[in-house]
Order: structure tokens, then C-alpha cells, then sequence
């Protein structure tokens, strides 16, 4: 990528230019990653400390073609699905510059319709003759009674007036209607409004509203009522069950939901733990996946199986940040460590770049202990629907936690406070001779093989439409 020293502009010889290369890194918030490059280029550049990972690179390459091509065809259809655009396929401009000194009056925002619903769009007011407007998602029309000499093309996408009386023009553009007649959960419609010598775009709003999906914590609003912990387990039994009596030490009525993929499991027979059994190996992601959907509580406290809970376990403290604010999750820190990081998403024309920096944007308002971050540690709690929303890829089957984060960016606000934390089980060798070869065995599956490794960037490639990762 070129880099800019000085930009000098024609006829204003050397007193106006922009500020060197050197003096932008101060513009930045990610410091290490600043550049005024035209919107879609992005580039994983190789730096000291960092680590790299250019996608393809992972994929077979007598197999990259027809990856690419699958890929282009499904991004086509998530555009189609989740990217603004006409029936017609035209795109929403990404920027709407005002001409100068325009004699109009328009909404610039704030124009919403329901689908297949009519409002009077506010605001119009003209001098100028005649005038037309022009829709393409919808219709337009006006209530104004005038005949069909001052007003044509009612009911349809453009409607002329045509009237040299400013006061009876203004009284039709007062009474402009927009009908909205595609079917669509959320589109903009950008309405031309054209007088002889002016154009202006406003833009239509087509909005379905959802309904609120609300969960009932009780009159009492006990923190049983309102939040369930969830767990996944495998083979490790000692862990969990040395676990589960650390929770009941603080909280002894709070449902605790283990999903289990061992090959031989155990049960566990405890008052307010309901245990799922999973087929061998099913996964870590898919242990979660099955762990929340079975939550009924409005939170879910996500903590591994060997945590350990102590005087300083607050889940009210956490379930006050999530009341007090919009954050969709907050983490904790466990033994000390909240591992909070950043995500920096960049597009390019043909992919995406991703870049992961440990540390947190900036403090939570209100909430001196907290921060406001991209991703958390394994002890977190979140809203249950915006959890589901997101889900937690069950191709995942080993170690993964970054993964939720990435597939969440855009969607989740995430939080990280650090005076709520959890203790880790001790990994000294246990002198139980069962212990000690069930470890031995787990410690087969915990660790990512270097297949495993490869298919997980492979797998952002595809599913991110990622071209490179780099963290540090």
C-alpha cells in the first residue's frame, strides 16, 4: 500500500497540505493499525510481536477455485439477505452530500413506514416549479384535492406537480404520502425530490417492528431467578463435581446446566443441575450451543467445569452492569486475568482482513471496575436471546472461545469488569491412580491438533470471508 508524506492542493502552493505519516498514529484508536486508504483495501501487514495468518494459505490449492467460487455465490446471498438494497438491486449510497445553499426543506432522517403501510412524509416544502418526486420501493401520492393538470402519477413511483403558485405548492408537498409496497423486515428507500434546478434524496425508513421478548424475574428478582449457569464437561468428573460444590457455598438454589460429551458418562444427581448427554466427542461449541438453549432465565453465567467459586464469585455485581447498561455480555476475570481483547474488522473488495489486540477500548460509564471490549474470558455473563442469536459454531469441536466473539462482532456489545472473578481448580498430579489416567486422557483432546488449526482458518475463510488474522 502507498503511504502518504505530504498532500499539497493545486493553486495553494506549500500552505495547504495534510499532516505527514508520522503525525497520524495519534488519529487512531487502534494505533497499530491506522491508514487512510481508500475504504476497500485492508492487508495483514508482517510486524514484530505479531502473528500473521494469510487464509489461503490453508486451503488446498487444487481446491481454492471452487472454494472461491462457492464463497462469491453464498456472499451474494447474505447481500441479498442482510445488505440494504432495492428490489431493483440498486445499493444505498454509502455517503449523501448536501448541495449547496439548497432552497429546499426535506427530512434528512427519521421518515419510518411500516411495510405495505402509508405515512405523510413531514418536512417538504419547495419555491421552485415543478417538482417531482420519485420512489422505487414504494408509491407516492398526496391528499391534497387539486386536479390531475396540477398533480399526475398518483399512486405510482413518480409524481409530477405542476404549479407555478408557491402557497398551493407548498399544500400538496405538506400532504406528499408514501405507500410501502415490497414485503421487506428493513430497506431504505431513497425518494428523489426534484424541483427545476435542485435535487435532494430522502430517505424512506420500511421497518417491521419485532416484538419484545421479554423474560419474568420474579416479584423477588432472586438472582436464581435470573440467572442460570451453564457448563460443558468432559470426562473430567472430579473437576465438576468439586465445581458444582463450590457454587452451592454461595449459591445454593441456582440452576446449574452441564451438557456432557463424554464417552462414558456419569451422572450427576444433584438438587437444581440438570445433566444432557451429547453423542462421544460432539464438542465445545456444541456443548454450549445445548447449555443455553435450555436456559429459561433472562443471563446465563458461561464458566468451564474446573473453575471454582470463592468470596469473590459476585454474580449480582455482573448482573447489575448488564440492568444498568445496554451491554449484551460482561466478563470476569479468572485467578486475576480478565484476557479482554479487541477486534478491528476491515472489508476489501474481494474479503476481509480481522485483527485481535489484547486490551479494551475504553471505561464503562458508571462502572469504574469496567471496561468496554470485543471479546472476555471463559466467565462471562450474557443475555440469553442475544447469545442464541449469535450461537457458537458446532464445527468448533476443541479449543475455541475467540471464534463466538468474531462471529459476534457487529452484534454484540461486550463488556469486562475486574473486580468479579473465579478461581481455577490446581493441576497438581492427583495421587488417585483413576484421576490420574482420566487426565491423562483428557489431555489428549484438549490441545488443537495442527489439522484442527488448519481447518479452523480455513473455516474463516469461508464462513468470515476472511483473507487474513493477524493478533498480537
Amino acid at each position: 500500500m502507498a503511504r502518504i508524506t505530504h498532500l499539497y492542493y493545486i493553486g495553494l502552493g506549500d500552505s495547504c497540505c495534510v499532516l505527514a505519516q508520522a503525525d497520524l498514529p495519534c488519529f487512531f484508536t487502534f494505533s497499530s493499525l491506522f491508514r487512510l486508504a481508500p475504504k476497500n483495501q485492508c492487508e495483514c501487514a508482517i510486524a514484530r510481536n505479531l502473528k500473521v495468518y494469510q487464509m489461503e494459505d490453508y486451503i488446498d490449492k487444487k481446491d481454492l477455485a471452487s472454494i472461491k467460487q462457492r464463497r462469491k455465490k453464498e456472499f451474494e446471498h447474505y447481500q441479498k439477505r442482510y445488505i440494504g438494497s432495492s428490489s431493483e438491486g440498486v445499493f444505498i449510497p454509502d455517503i449523501i452530500i448536501a448541495k449547496p445553499n439548497l432552497p429546499l426543506s426535506y427530512p434528512i432522517q427519521g421518515v419510518e413506514v411500516m411495510p405495505l403501510h402509508t405515512i405523510v412524509i413531514p418536512g417538504i416544502l419547495g419555491s421552485d416549479f415543478p417538482v417531482i418526486l420519485r420512489a422505487t420501493l414504494g408509491t407516492l401520492n398526496t391528499l391534497a384535492d387539486v386536479s390531475e393538470d396540477v398533480v399526475s402519477g398518483r399512486g405510482e413511483k413518480n409524481l409530477i406537480i405542476l404549479t407555478s403558485n408557491v402557497e398551493l405548492l407548498n399544500f400538496i408537498l405538506q400532504h406528499v404520502t408514501y405507500t410501502s409496497v415490497v414485503y421487506q423486515l428493513s430497506a431504505v428507500d431513497m425518494v428523489s425530490f426534484e424541483s427545476r434546478h435542485h435535487v435532494a434524496q430522502i430517505p424512506v425508513i420500511i421497518r417491521q417492528p419485532s416484538l419484545p421478548k421479554l423474560f419474568d424475574p420474579g416479584a423477588d428478582r432472586k438472582i436464581s431467578s435470573l440467572v442460570t449457569i451453564t457448563t460443558k464437561t468432559f470426562l473430567r468428573y472430579h473437576k465438576l463435581r468439586i465445581f458444582i460444590k463450590s457454587v452451592r457455598q454461595y449459591y445454593p438454589d441456582i440452576k446449574i446446566i452441564v451438557a456432557d460429551d463424554s464417552n462414558i458418562p456419569q451422572k450427576i444427581e444433584e438438587d437444581n443441575v440438570e445433566h444432557y448427554i451429547m453423542p462421544f466427542g460432539k464438542g465445545w461449541f456444541a456443548g454450549r450451543n445445548l447449555a443455553i438453549s435450555q436456559v429459561t432465565t433472562k443471563y446465563y453465567l458461561w464458566v468451564d467445569d474446573d473453575f471454582l467459586f470463592t468470596e469473590n464469585t459476585k454474580i449480582e455485581k455482573l448482573v447489575d452492569v448488564l440492568e444498568g447498561t445496554n451491554l449484551d455480555m460482561v466478563g470476569g476475570s479468572v485467578t486475576g486475568n480478565t484476557y479482554s481483547f479487541q477486534l478491528l474488522y476491515e472489508q476489501d473488495d474481494d474479503s476481509g482482513c480481522l485483527h485481535l489486540r489484547y486490551g479494551s477500548f475504553h471505561k464503562l460509564e458508571e462502572f469504574p471496575n469496567c471496561v468496554v471490549t470485543s471479546g472476555v474470558v471463559n466467565f462471562f455473563l450474557g443475555h440469553t436471546d442475544k447469545s442464541r442469536h449469535v450461537g457458537y459454531d458446532p464445527k468448533l469441536q476443541r479449543v475455541a472461545h475467540s471464534e463466538f466473539f468474531m462471529d459476534g462482532l457487529g452484534v454484540l456489545l461486550v463488556g469486562s469488569c475486574s473486580d468479579v472473578s473465579i478461581a481455577h481448580q490446581g493441576h497438581d498430579p492427583s495421587s488417585d491412580p483413576t484421576i490420574t489416567k482420566v487426565e491423562k486422557e483428557y489431555q489428549k483432546y484438549r490441545a488443537n491438533t495442527q489439522a484442527q488449526v488448519h481447518f479452523k482458518l480455513a473455516l474463516h475463510y469461508f464462513k468470515n470471508r476472511l483473507k487474513c488474522y493477524s493478533q498480537k
